[in-house]
Parts: structure tokens; C-alpha cells; sequence
């Protein structure tokens, strides 16, 4: 059976634990799991281990374990029309969008716009849906879908399934395994505990943002530091934005990902959950991750053995066959079906130099798959 090295465990505390010393970042938490357990646990800076923070796009690896029980009841299916269950959203050529183009990140509108004033009502983000327009023809290439994917994929659930996504992922994933700090909609009488972002650090130097990127500036689309800084509003973290506004103590994702390993249960179907974690279907040049494949399944992404892994967040040390989903603001989630490892990493410190950020996350993850002895 595997265990934990000691002496590698504290190499990666100890560079968790650099940059809230420096004072760079308020605060962060970090575990580990093995065998459906929680092994580490740690917190630093202005936090303690039942300090929930927000894990942005961590989000989407949970809303994929949702959207795989929906496959599973028979009531969604990757090949289906999004208009069989949304008819609303097939105007300006949407109506050959499929919902497995919406988990691969190949569905053609991926700056579709949704937000405070429409996002709380579900007859709003319809009328929205139908106002939305392609950018290309669905599955012919991929570009990250910050958003809009996710909201098509929580009304998708909820319709098929009569429940509220919120609902369903509580329901069906967090109550069953036990993680009382994840929630997807937190009411706001309910937030209590919830780390508050803060900005820090100041951009890269845009001489070496051109040099490995070949732009002086860091596109960010619509992932600005201030459309991150409004899940400090209550209301906005009362939604439960699908795509990223998901709230989680590490030791909750860390357990989540080892339910993906294990199936206690059998929570999910087993063949839709292996397909889910394992199987590439989105090998289409990611401009997000530097013009690497973006390796995407139904709802993860995967570590690779093509030497890319630490481009996709995984670092250097995992195997082949991780599988996860990191988030903006530096927060980290994944699973290593060779060790039986997971491992997660949030931060409510919202660090502008995004190279520093992505470093972070490569060395935090590569020292985190080498403490398995």
C-alpha cells in the first residue's frame, strides 16, 4: 500500500507556506487524500482548516460529476441536442450544440454573456441563451469557456432532472460523501467562514510574458481580477455560479476527487465515470495553456504523458493519467488514479502576476505527487 514520504510532505508545506510568509498571499489551505481519507490537512496565514474558500473553476469538476449522474438516470446523454431540453437556446445556429460540446469546451460561444441582474432567474438566462451567437461552427476547435458552457450545463440538469443544479450536486454528490464545507449557492445567511479575496502582487513584466507567449499581455478575457473579486459579494456567492462559484474547504475537493477514484457506492455509473476521468476526446490546440492539446474529457482534464502535463496544471511528477480541474486565482484539484493521491490547493489571495501564480500551482502539484513513496 502506498504512503506518504515525511520528509517530502514538509517540502511541500514549506513552499505553501513561502509565499503567505512573504506576505504575498493572506492565506491558504492545502490537503491530501489517499485511500478515501484525508491524510494532510494544513492551513496558513488568516485562515484554520474549516475556512472555506471560493475554487472558481475547481467548480466545473464538480457540475461534471453532476451532469455524468444525469447520463447515468437517463435523463441527459452526450450526444443530445442541448434544444431537445433547452429549446430557447437553438437560435443564431445554436441548435446543433451537443452537451458533450459543452463539456469539451468545443461549443462555439465562449465569451456568451451572463451576469448580475440575469444569472439569479432562470427565465433571464434563457432569454439570454437565445440572445447568444456562435463564434464558430460547434466542434470544430476549442477555446476555454469560462462561463457560459457551465450555465447551459446547470439549467440542463435541472430541467432534465426537475431539481434545481444547486439541489442536485447537494443532493447527490456532497450530502452521500459527507463534504459539509462544498457548496454550489451559498444562501447569505450561510457565509459564514468564508475566506475574502484580496488582490495582490502586481502584473508580469511584459518582456517575459512576450517571450513565452509572444504577446506583451496576458489575455484575460472575462477572468479580470474585479469579475473575481465579486464572489466577495454575498449575493453573487448566493447563486452558485456553475462554471466557478463553488465554495469548498480543501480537505472537501481532496475527498471529491478520491470518490472519483473509489465510487463508494457506486455514486456514479462506473463506465461513465471512467470514461469521464480518463478518456481524451478534445485533443484540439488549447490557446490557453500555450498552444498545447487540451486534453479534456467529458468534465476533467488530463495530465498527459506527452511532457505537458505541467501546462494543464498537473506539474511534473503526476503520472499519465491524472485527471482534475484548476480554478483562477491559483486553485488546484486533481487525482492520480497510479498513486491513489489527491490533492488540492486554494488561496483567497487573487496574485496579479498569473506566471507566478502558474508556478505556484506546477511546484505545489509536482511536490505534492512526489510525497508518495
Amino acid at each position: 500500500m502506498a504512503k506518504l514520504d515525511d520528509a517530502k510532505v514538509e517540502v511541500l508545506l514549506d513552499r505553501a507556506r513561502r509565499e503567505i510568509d512573504d506576505g504575498l498571499l493572506p492565506s491558504c489551505q492545502l490537503a491530501l487524500a489517499m485511500d478515501g481519507e484525508v491524510v494532510i490537512d494544513q492551513c496558513f496565514g488568516d485562515s484554520n482548516v474549516d475556512t472555506r474558500y471560493v475554487i472558481f473553476s475547481c467548480t466545473k469538476g464538480i457540475v461534471a460529476g453532476a451532469v455524468w449522474m444525469a447520463f447515468a438516470d437517463g435523463v441527459l446523454a452526450p450526444e443530445q441536442k442541448v434544444t431537445e431540453v433547452i429549446p430557447e437556446f437553438g437560435s443564431n445556429g445554436k441548435d446543433v450544440v451537443t452537451v458533450e460540446q459543452l463539456l469539451l469546451h468545443t461549443s462555439g460561444f465562449p465569451r456568451g454573456p451572463m451576469g448580475p441582474g440575469t444569472w439569479e432567474d432562470r427565465a433571464k438566462r434563457l432569454e439570454r441563451y437565445a440572445e447568444w451567437r456562435l463564434n464558430w461552427e460547434p466542434g470544430t476547435q476549442m477555446e476555454y469557456h469560462p462561463t457560459s458552457a457551465h450555465w447551459v450545463l446547470g439549467d440542463l440538469v435541472e430541467q432534465a432532472s426537475g431539481v434545481d443544479y444547486r439541489q442536485f450536486v447537494k443532493e447527490r454528490i456532497t450530502e452521500p460523501l459527507g463534504l459539509k464545507g462544498m457548496a454550489l449557492g451559498v444562501p447569505v445567511d450561510e457565509q459564514d467562514g468564508i475566506a475574502t479575496l484580496v488582490a495582490c502582487g502586481e502584473p508580469p513584466d511584459p518582456d517575459e510574458v512576450e517571450r513565452l507567449f509572444g504577446v506583451r499581455e496576458i489575455p484575460l478575457g472575462e477572468v479580470t481580477e474585479q469579475a473575481l473579486l465579486e464572489f466577495n459579494d454575498p449575493t453573487v456567492r448566493a447563486v452558485g455560479v456553475p462554471g466557478g462559484g463553488g465554495v469548498a474547504r480543501a480537505s472537501d475537493v481532496a475527498l471529491y476527487y478520491q470518490a472519483l477514484l473509489h465510487n463508494p457506492g457506486e455514486l456514479w455509473d462506473p463506465e461513465i465515470l471512467r470514461d469521464g476521468t480518463s478518456v481524451v476526446r478534445n485533443t484540439f490546440v488549447d490557446p490557453l495553456i500555450g498552444m498545447v492539446s487540451a486534453n479534456r474529457t467529458r468534465g476533467m482534464v488530463v495530465a498527459g504523458d506527452d511532457g505537458k502535463s505541467a501546462f494543464r496544471g498537473f506539474g511534473r511528477t503526476v503520472s499519465g493519467r491524472a485527471f482534475g480541474h484548476m480554478g483562477a486565482g491559483g486553485q488546484v484539484a486533481w487525482a492520480d488514479p497510479e498513486t491513489g493521491l489527491s490533492f488540492c490547493y486554494v488561496t483567497n489571495g487573487l496574485d496579479a502576476n498569473l506566471l507566478r501564480s502558474g508556478r505556484r500551482g506546477t511546484s505545489l502539484s509536482s511536490k505534492a505527487a512526489a510525497c508518495v513513496q
